[in-house]
Order: C-alpha cells, then structure tokens, then sequence
C-alpha cells in the first residue's frame, strides 16, 4: 500500500550503504543529495559510498558466495517468487518513489513497477530450469557429461532512466543461478534500489547475496572491485562511452562481461503501413520513458507519400500531450533527469533547425522551474544533421523520407548502434526481409516496444553484448563444465 505521504515514503527509505546484510553508513561519513528533476529541490540525503565501501561490499558477496551456490533451485525460486509478490503489492509505493528521484509520470512509473517484478517472477521459474547435458563419446569409451555452475560474485551497474527494472533485470538472474552481487546503481537514482534492497532483505534473501554501494564516485568505487580477482562477471547498463571503458578495465581480469550500451533506432514507416498504427507505435517508441531509453526511436524514415499525415498525426498528438511534474494528474510527460541533459536536447534541435529541419511542434525550452522539455516533432531533417546521428534521449521525432526499401534499409544500418529498429509495414515478405537486413540486436514489427521479460533484450555493434531476459538471460551467469568420464 502507498505510505501515506510522500514524506513519510521518503523517510522509510533506507540511507545507508547495504552491505553483507547490514546497513551501513559510509566508511568516510559522507553523503550527497538526491533531487527531484521536477523541481529542483532536495528529497533526501544517502551515504556516499567509498573504494573501502566497494571493497567491503566485495567481500561480503565473495564470503556468501559459495553457501549461496549451494542453495537448491527450488528455494531460490521461491525467494525470487515472493519478492515478485511482495513488488507487485508495494506497486504505488515504488512508483511513486521512482516518480520522485527520475521525474517520470506515476501511470509509467506502475509500469516499470509490473515490468521490474516480470523479472523475478520470470527467473523464479528458470531457476528450476537450468539443465546440463550426458552423451556418449563417438569412440564409446568416454561418457560425456556438461553441468552448468554460476559465475560467481557478480558487479551490476545500473542506469539513471529505469532504476527498478534494470535493477531486477540483473539481480532476478544472479539470484537464479545462485551468484552473489554487488549493485551500484546511478546516483541520479538511488531510492529505488536502496528501497528494493530492503523488500529482498524481507524477502528473506541471505546477508550478503545483494550488496548495494551507492556514490557519487562511480570509477573510483567500481575499479577496483573491477580490478578484483575474485569477482567473475560484470553487467552493465549504460553509455556506450562508459561501457568502452569498463570493458577495458575487464580484461585484465578476463571477466564474463554483458554490456546493454547506447542506440540509435530507426523507426521506418512503408508505403503500405497502417498510418494511424504507425504514429501509435511511435508514440511509444518515442515518448516511454519522456524520450529517455535505449529503445527510444531516435530517426524516424517515412515513405516520401505517407511522410505528411504521418507528421501532421504525430504532431497533433505529440502536441496534446500535457508536461509536467510526474505526480499530478493528468501529467503525460515529466521533466529529463538534469538540466544539462535538457540543455543537450535542445542542443540537437537547435543543429537540425540551424540545417534546415522546420519544428511542427514544440522545439524550445519552456520557462520556469524544472528539467522540462516539450514533445517535439521536426520535419526536413537532413541526414548530416546530429540529432540523426546521436543519441537523443529526450522527446524529440526528427523525421525524414525515403522512397526504396534498399534506401532505408542503408540509411538506418549506416550506425554504429545496433540496439533496436522498427518496421511498420503490411507486407509480411517486406517482414522477412527487412528484418534480416538490419544490423540490429531487437526488431519490433508493427509495434513500439519490444522490450519484454520472456524475450532477449540486447544488441551488437556499440550496443553492446550478451542478452538480458528470455531463456538466454540466465546463461549469462553461468559458466558450464565439461566432466569426461572413461569407462
């Protein structure tokens, strides 16, 4: 049930580091505010974590590590099982604590709410389904037999935009597989995480199995954990710049590494396409999130003869759309995590309207308190424009046209990214063949989010590696063995 008060879910939230089960102020006794995008103001203050923090972290995940592998599935499941339930019931409470620190509006805050908890009630049920392998060798006098182990202890470092569920995205599996973690979420966002520590501390998951570092000195904190020989995998969440570094800090080490990094996602409408699915699709490619995920449709590519009702729709509704801070009613789109990030934004339509691109709808910072931006809708981008070929993470639809399939399918491969594509078109052999054709990790068909617990969410090229979700995410924690056998 939601705490009565904002202040009083405020103020049930732990502050402290979460540490081999025990919640711990930081080793320096130092702290550092959390801030609401909407306002400005200041929530809170929590422990900012230091390298002896990070280490003492290290440790406790390495000390229940081995206990921990040896708990059997089906109990493991059932942890995952009843903090999914416990989630699911605390729903209003977490979203509103996630409309707090992120800025995001409360309906899309229940949302990732139910697509957060999806993780561990998925991983519940493939904790019990991890399987190995017995064969006879061909020459008969060897039996074969592969088992599957987990990693080991494990550092998660999860993103600002999705402080829940990319958080259970990678703590769901490594409970399953039976690895310990250390979680270091962004320091934009820390309520949540600290929060969801406290319901699997509830949950009953052992002292030490989640370890949660909160700081404001990401690298300083993580390298050496990094560094570390004992921890065996690294995942993260991120900028394709920082995931480039972090990379390189791991191959020292050699760890099993998983990286979910930047995109650059076409959204291609065809000639044939249903218009009015189409601007529903790119409504929420575009606009979950206010803009601000991977997945979010970055260049849209319209049939030169749909491209003018795609926009003039796209633009009524982006237009309609009401901004504003996340916990009033009626709110559709909240404010982006800091100024600078509003100001990068604005940055980018400013290049494409310098270059020629026209803004149908909205295209300038509104005044007053706040990290707001509005929807904005642009037409006659030219392709050298930036905001074409950056990551715009905000609610902006730059809009070009196309008149071939060779042509957009050129167009939207010519990226480094390699995340997500979408495809709205009625021609099922125009399906195949597109979808082979593009250079990317996830292709949505006829729809605006494929984003999904059941299904495998990754990309390649500077997207990044490894696959979170779908029967493939708990392989991710999981090394196998080969045991030969002679006769």
């Amino acid at each position: 049930m939601r705490m009565t008060t904002q202040k009083q879910l405020l103020e049930s939230v732990p502050k402290r580091l979460f540490i081999g089960g025990e919640w711990r102020h930081s080793s320096s006794g130092a702290t550092f505010p959390v801030h609401d995008p909407a306002t400005g103001a200041v929530l809170c203050e929590i422990a900012d974590g230091s390298i002896a923090d990070g280490a003492a972290a290290l440790d406790a995940a390495v000390a229940a590590q081995a206990s921990w592998a040896k708990v059997s599935p089906r109990d493991r499941s059932e942890l995952l099982r009843t903090a999914y339930e416990m989630l699911v019931a605390r729903t209003e409470d977490f979203a509103l604590l996630m409309t707090l620190e992120m800025g995001k509006p409360l309906a899309e805050a229940r949302g990732e709410v139910a697509y957060g908890a999806e993780f561990f009630r998925w991983f519940a049920e493939e904790a019990v389904r991890v399987h190995g392998r017995y064969a006879v060798a061909p020459n008969a006098a060897t039996r074969l037999v592969t088992m599957k182990q987990p990693v080991g202890p494990v550092l998660a470092i999860t993103p600002w935009n999705f402080p829940l569920a990319m958080g259970t995205r990678k703590i769901g599996p490594a409970i399953a597989a039976g690895c310990t973690t250390v979680v270091k979420p962004a320091h934009e966002t820390p309520l949540t995480m600290l929060a969801l520590a406290g319901l699997l501390e509830e949950a009953g998951v052992p002292a030490g199995v989640v370890n949660v570092v909160t700081t404001t000195h990401s690298s300083e904190v993580s390298g050496p954990i990094i560094a570390d020989p004992r921890l065996r995998k690294l995942t993260f969440t991120g900028s394709t710049a920082v995931g480039k570094r972090l990379v390189a800090q791991s191959a020292d080490q050699l760890l099993r590494v998983s990286m979910e990094l930047g995109g650059n996602a076409p959204f291609i409408v065809f000639e044939d396409a249903d218009v009015d699915a189409a601007v529903a699709g790119a409504m929420l490619a575009k606009m979950r999130n206010i803009g601000e995920a991977c997945t979010a449709a970055n260049r849209f590519y319209v049939h030169e003869s749909v491209a003018e009702e795609f926009a003039t729709k796209l633009a009524a509704r982006m237009g309609g759309l009401t901004v504003g801070k996340g916990t009033k009613k009626g709110v559709d789109v909240g404010p982006l995590i800091t100024g600078k990030a509003r100001d990068d934004v604005h940055a980018l339509v400013e290049d494409a309207v310098a270059a020629g691109a026209r803004a149908v709808v909205g295209g300038q910072i509104p005044s007053g308190r706040g990290n707001f931006y509005p929807p904005t809708v642009l037409v006659d981008v030219p392709s050298t424009a930036r905001v074409f070929g950056e990551e715009i993470f905000g609610p902006v639809a730059p809009i070009t046209t196309f008149r071939t399939e060779a042509e957009v399918v050129s167009a939207a491969n010519a990226t480094e990214y390699g995340l997500v594509a979408y495809v709205f078109t009625r021609d099922n052999a125009r399906v195949i063949r597109v979808s082979e054709a593009l250079d990317f990790g996830m292709v949505g068909i006829n729809q605006g989010i494929v984003s999904n617990p059941a299904a495998p969410f990754g990309g390649v090229k500077h997207s990044g590696f490894g696959r979170e979700g779908g029967f493939e995410g708990i392989e991710e924690y999981l090394e196998t063995k080969y045991v030969g056998i002679a006769l």
